[in-house]
C-alpha cells in the first residue's frame, strides 16, 4: 500500500465539503454529524480560505490529504490546538471501498507523525463516536491509548453524543 500524507491545499477542500454534503443522514449520524450544522459549500470554502492564508499556527485547524497511490482517499483535521503542547485529530475515509482495508491506520500513524512536527504537540487526542466502531479499532491499532468514553459534542458539526477519548503521546524520536 502505497499512502502519502501531507498538508492538504486550498484547492483541495472540496474533498472535505462534498464528503459531508455528499453523505446520507445515515451516514452522518454514525458520524454524530449534524446536517442542520453543516455550511453552505460556498460559505464553508471562503472560511477554509480564510484559514489558509494565515500561517498554520495562526490557524483554528491544520488540514490533511490522505492519498493512496496518487489519489485521495482520505483527509485528516486538528483542531483545538495548543501549539506545543496538544491537539485534536479527526480522520475519515472517504472512498467506501476502502473502509475497514487498513487505510485509515497507515494514514493516521503517518499524519500524527506530521502533526506532531507541524504543531511541535507532545499530545494527540481523537474523540470519535462511541458507537463507530471502525475509527476507534483504527486508533487503537495506531497506537492511541484509551482514555475514557464519556458525553460531548466532539466539534462544531457535531452533535452532543457519547465519544471515546484517545491519546496518543509524542514519540521520543520525533
Amino acid at each position: 500500500m502505497n499512502a502519502n500524507v501531507r498538508e492538504m491545499r486550498l484547492d483541495e477542500v472540496g474533498i472535505v465539503i462534498e464528503y459531508f454534503h455528499g453523505a446520507t443522514p445515515e451516514y452522518l449520524e454514525t458520524l454524530g454529524v449534524d446536517p442542520t450544522r453543516l455550511p453552505e459549500r460556498a460559505v464553508w470554502h471562503e472560511q477554509f480560505a480564510a484559514e489558509f492564508a494565515n500561517p498554520i499556527e495562526s490557524r483554528p485547524r491544520l488540514m490533511v490529504m490522505w492519498e493512496l497511490d496518487g489519489r485521495p482517499v482520505g483527509f485528516s483535521s486538528a483542531d483545538k490546538i495548543t501549539i506545543g503542547v496538544q491537539a485534536n485529530m479527526h480522520l475519515h475515509v472517504v472512498e467506501p471501498d476502502l473502509r475497514r482495508q487498513g487505510v485509515g491506520e497507515t494514514c493516521v500513524r503517518k499524519t500524527a507523525r506530521l502533526y506532531f512536527d507541524a504543531l511541535r504537540v507532545q499530545r494527540l487526542f481523537c474523540e470519535p463516536n462511541a458507537f463507530n466502531v471502525a475509527p476507534n479499532r483504527t486508533l487503537q491499532r495506531a497506537g492511541f491509548a484509551y482514555v475514557k468514553t464519556h458525553n460531548t459534542v466532539p466539534a462544531a458539526l457535531n452533535f452532543h453524543q457519547p465519544v471515546t477519548r484517545w491519546i496518543l503521546e509524542r514519540p521520543a524520536d520525533v
